[in-house]
């Protein structure tokens, strides 16, 4: 088991290695295994990289990302300018039923409104709008279709963390009900947690998934 101060010093040197952060505008603090990260960055998508990284590490049992986006002088836009360039991302991305969303943006702030059949698709537009010049923060409201019965939900991702290489099944226990998907157990790291997120969420008709799921290494 990593001390504190081992695991600070592994997450700064994560947060270095990684090409999209600029870890000189970061601070990190680490209390019982748990990641506090402060500072700025001049980006949003900057902060979704930077807590990844620090996921990476083995040993860090949970990530508070506390970063706040500082647009500089040469990259803000208008609202209107930023929910343009976002109606053009979302259009631009095969993956995402660009009719279907709404774009609202406050401040700098996007909010993502309307429905998708598939997880995948509403990550996607996540994705395609969380690294615009200007973007200050991302609200994804877009819901998923339920259209599968919750034992059909159940065997579907039991079997897909049976076929995964990073998820131990015999840990975890899935329990479905009307499209909501809560993961019961332990994983070794916060990798493995998100691999099993992500596993359940590729499910069809998933509609919410609650991981309760504890990283033990």
């Amino acid at each position: 088991m990593k001390s504190d101060s081992e695991l600070k010093r592994d997450v700064e040197n994560e947060l270095k290695w990684e090409p999209s952060v600029n870890e000189a505008h970061i601070g990190v603090t680490v209390k019982d295994g748990v990641v506090a990260l402060t500072g700025h960055v001049s980006f949003y998508g900057e902060t979704f990289a930077a807590e990844k990284a620090a996921k990476r590490v083995y040993g860090v049992k949970a990530v508070a990302n506390e970063l706040d986006v500082k647009v500089p002088g040469i990259s803000k836009r208008t609202d209107e300018d930023i929910a343009v360039a976002c109606l053009g991302a979302l259009k631009g991305n095969y993956s995402v039923p660009d009719e279907k969303i709404k774009v609202v943006v406050k401040n700098g702030w996007v909010t993502l409104d309307g429905e998708a059949e598939w997880q995948f698709q509403r990550e996607a537009a996540m994705d395609s709008v969380r690294y615009l010049n200007g973007v200050t923060g991302v609200s994804n409201n877009m819901t998923v279709k339920n259209r599968v019965k919750p034992a059909d939900v159940k065997d579907k991702i039991e079997a897909a963390f049976k076929r995964s290489a990073e998820i131990d099944a015999r840990r975890v226990s899935v329990e479905a009900r009307d499209g909501k998907v809560i993961l019961h157990g332990s994983v070794r790291s916060w990798t493995e947690r998100d691999e099993a997120q992500q596993a359940a969420w590729a499910a069809p008709g998933v509609t919410a998934v609650e991981n309760q799921l504890a990283v033990t290494p």
